[in-house]
């Protein structure tokens, strides 16, 4: 079996399996930024008289909207919590690996990459129910940077992020900094300088030998300095596999290092690729987080 055809079987697995909680479509985006496809997960019994969250969801190198969908179960988490979920999709025709251009300038800033988040964002917002007020943006590894790029060039739109496995704002501008930035962090993290400090929730693997544990302390800290926070309590998280220490930073930053985490997402499933099913569940942390803040 070739792995288009698999990739065709598990889209059409998860398309079943969606079809109980909610609706699962392909649509398309087209902006001054250019086109994107995404997928749309919109939870059943969602009508017009209610206004409910949307997340958007960005994938890591080498995966796509179905691949993260099975791997995160964020899907399921959206569909009990009632909320939209969209997923962008980066394809090998835009980077030979599917990887978001995180490093790249022309997507550190409003246009770009970004603005096609956004735009995907106030697509959907505009055919959809959802509440203004609470709309979030996360990803995963290039994903992740990529959330932390759209979440600070758009922050009055997006109410908080999330970043699993990702990068400091602006830590590399060219793709051999990017591959020195991800194996050893930034020797001089960027100052970020918002309007206003989005939310945000930080998961990394303290064993991730991809993007290095050091990068999700520092863009911890970044986040930190821009909001003005200087303290914050730490606890231990223990599950059935792997521990993690979990740092407040009061309501607007968590960061949670989970031991004997490799590159891959914190409590996922194996029908997804970069998955961890032993850690912390990060879908729920991050939509719990998500859930708490309104713009």
């Amino acid at each position: 079996m070739t792995a288009a055809v698999v990739a065709m079987t598990a889209a059409s697995m998860l398309a079943a399996a969606t079809a109980d909680t909610g609706s699962w479509e392909w649509h398309t985006h087209t902006g001054d930024a250019g086109t994107r496809r995404y997928r749309l997960f919109v939870p059943a019994g969602v009508d017009a008289a209610q206004r409910v969250p949307l997340v958007v969801m960005l994938h890591g190198c080498t995966q796509d909207p179905d691949d993260f969908a099975r791997g995160t179960r964020f899907n399921e988490a959206a569909a009990e919590a009632r909320a939209i979920v969209a997923y962008p999709e980066q394809t090998g025709a835009l980077h030979p690996q599917k990887c978001w251009t995180w490093y790249d300038p022309a997507h550190q800033a409003r246009g770009g990459e970004p603005a096609l988040v956004a735009g995907i964002a106030r697509e959907v917002m505009a055919a959809r129910p959802v509440d203004p007020k609470r709309v979030y943006v996360a990803g995963v590894s290039a994903g992740a940077a990529m959330a932390i790029n759209t979440a600070a060039a758009y922050p009055e739109l997006f109410a908080a992020a999330g970043a699993h496995s990702g990068i400091a704002y602006r830590a590399a501008t060219a793709v051999p900094q990017a591959l020195g930035v991800m194996k050893n962090g930034s020797a001089a993290p960027h100052s970020l300088r918002v309007g206003r400090a989005v939310p945000l929730i930080v998961f990394h693997g303290a064993a991730d030998p991809v993007v290095a544990p050091v990068n999700g302390r520092q863009l911890a800290a970044q986040w930190a300095r821009a909001g003005g926070l200087t303290d914050f309590q730490r606890s231990e998280v223990r599950t059935a596999g792997l521990r993690a220490t979990r740092d407040v930073y009061g309501p607007l930053l968590e960061l949670w290092m989970v031991e004997g985490l490799g590159h891959a997402w914190s409590g996922g499933c194996a029908e997804g690729t970069y998955t961890d099913k032993r850690g912390p569940d990060a879908t729920r942390e991050m939509l719990r987080f998500f859930l708490a803040h309104t713009r």
